[in-house]
């Protein structure tokens, strides 16, 4: 295992029907007809890990404009990022010590508007932005066609950006390997990283929430590319976590998210660049 730390960023708050998140949650039937539909609040988050061979950010969040107009008017009203403004990527990684210039290489997710929306950011440089091969045509396809899915916006990834295409799995540096789990999107990639404190999984958005992981029970069919993809990547990285004894880290679960602080291994005080990875303080999350 690798002495390094993982630092949490949040980057604000969607509020979206749980319908798309949890299928079948508020079906109707002949005794209730009009079932209730419970609105839920879900947070956006990156992560910035800082690894001796590093520093590496996790996705990238939503453009600050997806109020206004970058994101078409029927996504914002499904999926309504209420402070997209207030979360411009350099303002939520300055708290933590960071700038854009530390980042060493970006790893997307997948490129869903709520996940690329910042990478406008490395637009023009020679940073690495890092993306399954499946996920980068199916985003072409999807927002320069009518086929494929909704949720992508041309205006964030279709840039001067210094693509890195990724085929299956892909070990990132030592404890980080990148997990192609299809369903969502068929590119979608997790993550499992073992540092020196523990294991660690981040779903990316196979599990919205914790209920999509502990029950079983899928997205709605409309966030899904693929349903039995879905059911195999989840198998695998439940597989993954039991085996590595990991905490796991959700897509958009605001709950689960608070509950881990600001992350693995983050001491008080920021990394010199360039300097020790090592000396801050240890020990996992309570959950």
């Amino acid at each position: 295992m690798v002495d390094a730390s993982i630092h949490l960023v949040d980057r604000g708050r969607i509020h979206a029907d749980r319908a798309y998140v949890v299928d079948g949650v508020s079906m109707a039937s002949r005794a209730n007809p009009v079932p209730d539909h419970e609105v839920g609040e879900f947070v956006v988050w990156n992560a910035v890990i800082e690894h001796p061979e590093g520093t590496f950010l996790w996705d990238t969040g939503s453009h600050p404009a997806a109020g206004e107009g970058h994101w078409p008017p029927y996504l914002y009203e499904a999926f309504e990022h209420v402070d997209a403004a207030d979360h411009r990527l350099a303002d939520d990684l300055s708290p933590l010590g960071f700038s854009i210039d530390d980042v060493d290489a970006v790893v997307v997710s997948h490129l869903h508007l709520d996940h690329a929306g910042g990478l406008a950011a490395f637009a023009g440089t020679d940073t690495p932005v890092y993306v399954h091969a499946d996920e980068l045509g199916y985003a072409y396809l999807s927002a320069k066609t009518d086929a494929g899915s909704v949720a992508y916006v041309a205006d964030d990834f279709d840039r001067d950006l210094n693509w890195r295409v990724l085929y299956g799995d892909h070990r990132l540096a030592e404890g980080i390997e990148l997990l192609h789990l299809p369903g969502h999107t068929p590119g979608m990639f997790g993550a499992h990283v073992e540092l020196d404190v523990g294991s660690v999984v981040f779903t990316g958005d196979l599990c919205y929430d914790e209920v999509n992981w502990t029950r079983e029970a899928s997205l709605s069919a409309g966030l899904l590319s693929d349903s039995r993809a879905w059911h195999r990547s989840l198998r695998r990285v439940k597989d993954i976590a039991a085996r590595t004894d990991a905490d796991v880290l959700f897509a958009h679960d605001l709950e689960r998210f608070e509950s881990f602080g600001d992350g693995w291994n983050v001491g008080s005080a920021p990394l010199e660049r360039g300097g020790d990875v090592g000396g801050r303080s240890r020990g996992r999350p309570e959950a």
